[in-house]
């Protein structure tokens, strides 16, 4: 059975410290910043909220017409930033997607909810054999009771909390739309920029 769409929350990590581009989230994707980007291309789907760890400028602050959630566990990475936000969510699912995934969009969302069925936990996307948990669907709860336990007594990984839920992986024939943003030149190369 195919959840309704008011079951789904959008969720946009946006709190990592980018140590090899700093400030990406708000550097040029196109003619706008790759967090807006992201967040314009999964508006759509259902309520946004955004983890972050620190205030956006005024350009992305102006257009984010969301949820911000400050991270109630700076320095867990990833896994510390979805378990804070979850913890905000009412909807009982959550597509969760990196803000340096400038191609995640509503058909990459369309194609991990047509794999959804109980009593299925998550699903996450796959890109060369490899999980990405960083672009999946989540049962709120069951995220939760699994990310807690992760955090309290695991490595702390993402990926480890899947593995602890009853999931399916979906693959994706271009794999160029799971691609994430880590440097400058990828940015340029993979959006086509030259500055």
């Amino acid at each position: 059975m195919q959840p309704a769409a008011a079951d789904v929350a959008v969720v946009i990590l946006a709190g990592g410290e980018a140590t090899r581009f700093p400030g990406k989230l708000e550097r040029d994707a196109g003619g706008v910043p790759l967090l807006l980007r992201v967040y314009r291309n999964v508006r759509s789907i259902g309520p946004v909220y955004v983890s972050a760890n620190a205030p956006f400028g005024d350009t992305v602050a102006r257009e984010l017409d969301c949820t911000i959630v400050p991270d109630s566990q700076p320095g867990r990475g990833p896994l510390g930033g979805i378990v804070s936000t979850f913890e905000s969510v009412r909807e009982p699912l959550c597509f969760t997607v990196a803000g340096d995934a400038p191609f995640v969009d509503v058909r990459v969302f369309d194609r991990l909810l047509a794999a959804w069925e109980p009593p299925l936990e998550a699903v996450a996307a796959e890109r060369n054999g490899r999980i990405e948990p960083l672009c999946a669907i989540y049962s709120r709860e069951a995220f939760l009771r699994e990310g807690r336990t992760e955090l309290a007594t695991g490595s702390g990984a993402v990926r480890a909390v899947v593995e602890r839920l009853v999931h399916r992986r979906v693959g994706f024939p271009d794999e160029r739309a799971l691609a994430g943003i880590n440097t400058i030149a990828e940015r340029d190369a993979l959006l086509g920029l030259h500055f």
